[in-house]
């Protein structure tokens, strides 16, 4: 991974009461958060928000005219492994409350992804993923959450709403039925766990690599629900 000191600041935003800022070496892209040493993100790690789209929409490829909906654009890796797991019917939605963040995609991350938010199937929502929820009951056939660092990670305190009780209720009401939930952190939580299946999901728990040729190292943790 390259030195923080190699990338060259090029765009800062604040909104929400949160500074986040992009820098790039090359090819090489890092959004951090409020400060030069807390990194959100880098486009070079990106395996496991691919296989959190994968766990969602593979269960539901076969339905005509799917809706899933991917809360975080984030560098739009998941959007474009969305689009890679639907069909050509689908409508793959992303629900992403940082206006920055999508005009990143749109000036400097597209390419790295494939340009996803070009597909014709792709719609970008400036709104928070949980407001999406509560407005959305029974509509999604799949949702894939990759908001901050997950259950026990925020940037916002708001975020806590999204991964408490009612959060994963508004989630459950808005899927369908049969509908898939991934939920993508960057550590496993047991409790969390049991607070998915207290809604009423069926819950199962992966470990994914965050590079597919990674052999050691830190696991991230990404959790299927399904509503039956």
């Amino acid at each position: 991974m390259l030195a923080m000191s190699e990338y060259i600041l090029i765009d800062t935003s604040t909104e929400h009461g949160l500074t986040m800022r992009i820098f790039q070496q090359g090819e090489s892209f890092s959004i951090r958060v409020d400060s030069e040493d807390s990194e959100l993100m880098n486009n070079a790690f990106h395996y496991s928000e691919d296989v959190l789209a994968e766990l969602a929409c593979e269960p539901i490829r076969d339905r005509k005219n799917a809706h899933v909906l991917v809360g975080g654009l984030g560098m739009g890796f998941t959007l474009a492994s969305a689009l890679k797991h639907v069909n050509a019917d689908a409508t793959v939605s992303v629900s992403e409350l940082m206006a920055a963040v999508v005009r990143w995609n749109q000036l400097y991350l597209g390419k790295g992804a494939g340009y996803p938010m070009r597909d014709k199937r792709t719609r970008i929502i400036n709104q928070d993923v949980g407001k999406v929820m509560r407005e959305h009951k029974n509509t999604f056939d799949a949702i894939m959450l990759d908001v901050d660092n997950g259950p026990d990670g925020y940037t916002r305190d708001s975020n806590d709403s999204l991964y408490g009780l009612a959060g994963l209720t508004e989630a459950y009401e808005a899927l369908k039925s049969g509908g898939v939930l991934t939920i993508w952190s960057a550590a496993p939580d047991l409790a969390f766990t049991q607070r998915m299946m207290k809604v009423g999901f069926e819950v199962e728990q992966k470990l994914v690599k965050s590079h597919p040729e990674q052999t050691h190292g830190a696991r991230h943790t990404i959790w299927i629900g399904t509503r039956y």
